[in-house]
């Protein structure tokens, strides 16, 4: 080890690495936290953040376009500057990031900007932003490096007409014509927003149904949105070519079972999941041991196979959430500091979708609990019937919540409707907390609330529906 040596290093400031860093700081350690590009991540800068604030302009342009005269709003000349959508969107970012650099000061964490790669279990080289390196030990390192999105070569993404979310997310302009590539929830935000502005939006599939990681029948009802909104979904469809070469028009030729056809667009967005980035960081130098995937092995603790070396966020592939690696990075450094702390339960993490309809879903799908033998008790509630969902103009969808018919535990939930990634704390700690449905039924909630669907889905575990 150098003299300039910390109790904490963290190499990466995104969700994970920059919260993990001033938990660390708050328990007292000396932390110094390294990143190549800008605090806040990909989360921040180019991802969660920016897509939300674009998803309400995308809101709001919607319901001018197509809604207004349910809310007796008319006009004429409608004008919808995405350029404004977008600077809007840059603008919430950089609040944010400083936000975070404020942070770190406030914490007594010291910020390195530049490329860090391990040289050993306890060094790490940094190349600074001038060219320079210069060398940052620490009894224990953290690597929060992050995921960056997959770029099959044979697409041959270009940055302009062939896109990743980075690109889609940064330029002012929208395509009148739109390929989007996967259908998880960045294909599925992304055709959200197009499709409000105007934009022709095709979503392609290769798996049997859209949102395919979510309960079967959540990607219905979304196909089901989607169709009524004119976005088109080809789901059980591959994407065997994308042809960038014409000036004027981007061919993507698909194939499903009734064989090849070509779609024309003015840009493609690829949109098919996420790889790790722990090429180059100096992993073996270090001798942590990786997955066949590139993933980072980890215990319940966030320790990699290395004494003194924890790895948090997507770059162990766990869960590629942004709050989860937050919760990751809080754990690593209680860790660290000999402090109490929890285990995380993956499979009970929540998940958000911000496409019109939201998705909000945590748990066992209901096959999934199916196949892990449980005999089940499944209720939805819809939010037609609902009076909050009804004033709003925004009803479609539902909650559905299943449970252990033998106990009443909760084993998961998936909802699909307005707003509904804001009612999912209640769920979820429900579930922490091992109540039943009949206890969530029994808390009051408030009227008119979009959160009394899960009153009414809990009492109908039991069959014993209030408004349905």
């Amino acid at each position: 080890m150098t003299g300039n040596t910390y109790d904490v290093v963290v190499i990466g400031a995104g969700p994970g690495g920059y919260v993990c860093a001033i938990r660390a700081a708050q328990l007292g350690l000396k932390v110094a936290i390294i990143e190549r590009e800008f605090l806040g991540g990909v989360c921040l800068n180019v991802g969660c953040i920016p897509s939300k604030t674009l998803l309400k302009n995308a809101d709001l342009a919607y319901t001018l376009r197509k809604k207004a005269s349910t809310f007796g709003i008319s006009f004429e000349n409608l004008q919808l500057d995405f350029s404004k959508a977008v600077k809007r969107s840059r603008q919430v970012s950089n609040r944010l990031v400083k936000g975070v650099g404020f942070l770190m000061k406030k914490n007594k964490v010291d910020v390195v900007m530049g490329a860090g790669k391990l040289t050993s279990p306890n060094d790490v080289e940094v190349t600074l932003e001038d060219g320079s390196t210069q060398t940052i030990s620490g009894k224990n390192i953290v690597i929060a490096t992050g995921a960056s999105a997959i770029k099959p070569g044979a697409f041959n993404i270009d940055g302009e007409r062939v896109v990743t979310y980075w690109e889609a997310i940064l330029q002012e302009t929208r395509p009148e014509r739109v390929v989007i590539v996967g259908s998880g929830a960045i294909g599925v935000e992304f055709g959200t927003v197009w499709n409000s502005y105007g934009t022709e939006v095709t979503i392609v599939e290769m798996q049997d149904r859209i949102v395919p990681n979510e309960d079967a029948d959540v990607s219905k009802e979304v196909a089901k949105a989607f169709k009524k909104s004119g976005i088109k979904v080809m789901t059980s469809t591959r994407v065997e070519n994308i042809d960038s070469t014409s000036k004027d028009v981007v061919k993507v030729t698909v194939s499903d079972k009734d064989g090849e056809k070509v779609i024309e667009a003015d840009q493609v967005l690829v949109a098919i999941g996420f790889g790790p980035n722990s090429a180059g960081i100096g992993l073996d130098a270090a001798g942590v041991v990786t997955n066949e995937r590139g993933f980072i092995n980890i215990d319940d603790q966030m320790r990699t196979n290395v004494d003194g070396v924890y790895a948090i966020g997507d770059v162990t592939g766990k869960m590629m959430l942004a709050h989860v690696g937050s919760a990751m990075g809080v754990i690593a450094a209680e860790v660290i500091a000999g402090h109490p702390t929890v285990t995380l339960d993956y499979n009970m993490m929540p998940a958000a979708t911000y496409s019109h309809p939201e998705i909000a879903s945590f748990g066992y799908t209901e096959q999934q609990a199916k196949d892990a033998g449980y005999e089940l008790k499944v209720a939805k509630f819809n939010f037609q019937a609902n009076g909050k969902a009804l004033g709003l103009d925004d009803h479609g969808g539902w909650v559905k919540l299943i449970t252990d018919a033998k106990y009443g535990e909760i084993l998961g939930a998936h909802l699909v409707g307005p707003s509904v990634t804001e009612l999912l704390p209640e769920l979820t700690l429900a579930q922490q907390q091992e109540l039943t449905g009949e206890e969530i039924a029994r808390n009051v909630h408030a009227h008119p609330t979009l959160s009394e669907t899960l009153m009414e889905a809990a009492h109908g575990i039991d069959g014993h529906y209030i408004h349905m």
